[in-house]
């Protein structure tokens, strides 16, 4: 660790190369630092960077008594993430997860994150203080942005392809069905990333390679499929809303965002005040309907029956009829 204060004494070592008029490659092929009486690391055991103190280093250097660091823990002693999970009582891995709720406290020293000993205590009391059963409280909002938990689930699931549902709410501090759901889409994407890739695999077979548990991944798998399938039917979406651009009845010119409604794929185009309806929604199975809330557009009346892929064309005739 770095003893509070003193992050600005640490040295890396290219610190020590430059020192001493060496490269940083000769410096580690000669390793001094590993020579007796060389002032220890302040990194953690395991450390890939290794972080030294200057004060000591520029005494052994001089022949003189190396002087110890303080003993005493302090509120702001620097940890790195090794030294983090330990005092947070998690797996070094599982740190990604809690990373996010300290991102306000990060200092990065010598090219590694490090924090704050308090910050990291006040994270494991806070942990401690949740119920011990039954899941979040009712009510009790997720910790880390929403827009985050996707990326925070896939590190973890990067660190330990069998993770949980609710390990990832210990992690993350999300409730219980928000750490599903999360689960489910990072790892329905990438069995459709390897499906797309490898065209014979089936999506169990991709799950396996992975190492996704095959009790955890029933969902997912069903969902990678919808998934390819909405996938298909972006170059006619963005064919569809092109045209409702070209006849100014709508703004974007690139393909809805495709949602999943359970196993069917969805999108959604909301139209100009202009238009005859407020939105079209468009559905794989049934094709395009009229909604009535651009906000919240659900579909209502069908344009096509039997027709789920209609001509650009056609439909802003379908639209001219209406408005006529």
């Amino acid at each position: 660790m770095i003893r509070a204060g003193r992050a600005d004494k640490v040295r890396t070592l290219a610190d020590l190369a430059a020192q001493r008029g060496l490269s940083v490659r000769r410096y580690q092929e000669l390793k001094p630092y590993k020579a007796e009486g060389f002032p220890a690391p302040v990194s953690s055991d395991g450390a890939k960077t290794l972080l030294f103190d200057g004060d000591q280093v520029d005494a052994y250097l001089a022949g003189d008594p190396v002087p110890a660091l303080p003993g005493t823990d302090h509120d702001e002693d620097l940890l790195d993430r090794r030294e983090c999970a330990a005092l947070a009582g998690v797996r070094p891995e599982s740190w990604n997860g809690y990373r996010a709720r300290l991102a306000e406290h990060l200092a990065v020293v010598g090219g590694v994150e490090h924090w704050p000993r308090g910050a990291v205590l006040t994270l494991r009391r806070a942990q401690a203080s949740r119920p011990a059963a039954g899941g979040r409280p009712k009510r009790a909002g997720d910790q880390v942005p929403r827009d985050q938990v996707l990326e925070l689930t896939a590190q973890l699931l990067d660190a330990d392809p069998t993770i949980n549902a609710a390990r990832v709410t210990d992690a993350l501090g999300v409730h219980r069905d928000t750490a599903q759901r999360a689960l489910t889409t990072v790892r329905a994407e990438r069995i459709a990333d390897r499906l797309t890739a490898h065209r014979g695999l089936t999506p169990e077979q991709a799950a396996a390679e992975f190492g996704y548990p095959a009790g955890q991944v029933r969902t997912a798998t069903r969902q990678a499929l919808t998934i390819l399938r909405g996938r298909a039917a972006a170059p006619y979406l963005a064919a569809v809303t092109g045209a409702l651009c070209t006849a100014g009845l709508t703004e974007p010119t690139t393909a809805p965002a495709v949602q999943y409604d359970g196993d069917t794929v969805r999108a959604a185009v909301s139209l100009s005040a202009g238009a005859p309806v407020a939105a079209l929604v468009w559905d794989e199975e049934t094709g395009w309907h009229t909604a009535d809330s651009r906000r919240h557009p659900a579909p209502r009346t069908p344009l096509f029956e039997g027709h789920t892929h209609p001509d650009p064309a056609a439909l802003l005739d379908a639209l001219t009829t209406l408005a006529n």
